[in-house]
Formats: C-alpha cells, structure tokens, sequence
C-alpha cells in the first residue's frame, strides 16, 4: 500500500473509476445481450428496438471516455448488420 499521501489520493480515485467504468461496460454488455436475444428469437421489431437501446449505451460510454470511439462504431456496425440480415 501508498504510503505518500498523492499516491494514497490517486488509489482511492482510481477506485471509484474502476467502480462507474465497471458499471458502465455492464450496461453495454447487457443491452447488448438482449439484442443477441431478440435476434436469436427472429423478432425484428423487438431487435431494433433493443438496437436503439443498446446504441444509447454506447454512445453514453463513449462520451464517459469508458469505450473508444472506434470499439463503438465497430460494435454498433456488426450488431446492425446482424439485424439487417433477418429477413
């Protein structure tokens, strides 16, 4: 453990930032459980609704600086055109 007070301070920050950013990534991957789901059950309204979901997570983790920019787009670009090829 820290003994200097800065370095004890950056602990407890990076504590609390592990915390929200664990939160954060646990909603991504939950939304996008559910889009995986309703894919896999061949509902197309209930996908795209799911898809709008799991989208606003990842633009929200990408503001929080939590997902890169690129893994964002990347991720959105293959679950939609998972979506776009149910029929």
């Amino acid at each position: 453990m820290a003994n200097i007070k800065s370095a004890i301070k950056r602990n407890k920050q990076a504590e609390v930032r592990n915390t929200l950013n664990r939160a954060v990534k646990s909603s991504v991957l939950t939304a996008n459980k559910k889009v995986l789901a309703a894919i896999e059950g061949g509902s197309k309204e209930e996908a795209e609704k799911q898809f709008s979901a799991l989208t606003s997570q990842l633009d929200k983790a990408c503001k929080k600086g939590v997902m890169a920019k690129n893994t964002v787009s990347r991720r959105k670009s293959r679950v939609s055109a998972n979506i776009s090829k149910m029929a």
